[in-house]
């Protein structure tokens, strides 16, 4: 415990987030297979989610004994905009991500984030998404043949393209 420490902004409405989300997580994973056996698979995460749960109702009471800050804002203390902005654009290539695919998803992600948190130039913001998404591409797919949502892009004919390219079968 950390003594008297007041209740920071928002720090409410997190908790009873943490234990509503908790308990949802505890019936959900009930409904994996109920109270069958010790060794049933839904035991591993009825016990974790109960965990949760436990510790974030004791969160909870202990957060609901603390008094308020007066000195501290929300939005400019604990979210700022850069972090609810992030927190959005990474909301959107999440749900962006299986229907568009990786790499037009990552680039736009990439070169919009670093457009906003840089402030520099969009050509700059565009290069570095291009140089990123390329590596990443390279390494996980290439490299360690890692499957991408493929999306758009037909990335296995362009991909046996190039292995045509590089064999010297041409066409």
């Amino acid at each position: 415990m950390q003594g008297n420490q007041p209740r920071r902004p928002g720090e409410l409405v997190f908790n009873i987030g943490m234990v509503l989300g908790s308990a949802y997580l505890l019936y959900s994973a009930y409904g994996i297979s109920g109270f069958e056996a010790l060794s049933a698979p839904g035991t591993v995460p009825m016990v974790t989610t109960g965990i949760m749960l436990v510790t974030g109702v004791l969160i909870l009471l202990e957060t609901l004994r603390k008094s308020r800050v007066t000195s501290e804002r929300l939005e400019r203390d604990i979210l700022p905009m850069p972090v609810i902005v992030t927190i959005l654009l990474i909301l959107a290539y999440a749900l962006l991500l299986k229907p568009l695919g990786f790499l037009p998803t990552s680039f736009v992600f990439l070169a919009v984030m670093i457009r906003y948190l840089s402030g520099g130039s969009v050509l700059r913001a565009i290069g570095l998404a291009l140089l990123i998404v390329a590596l990443v591409y390279a390494i996980f797919r290439l490299v360690f043949t890692v499957l991408m949502p493929p999306g758009i892009v037909p990335e296995g004919e362009i991909l046996a393209f190039v292995r045509n390219l590089l064999s010297g079968k041409g066409n």
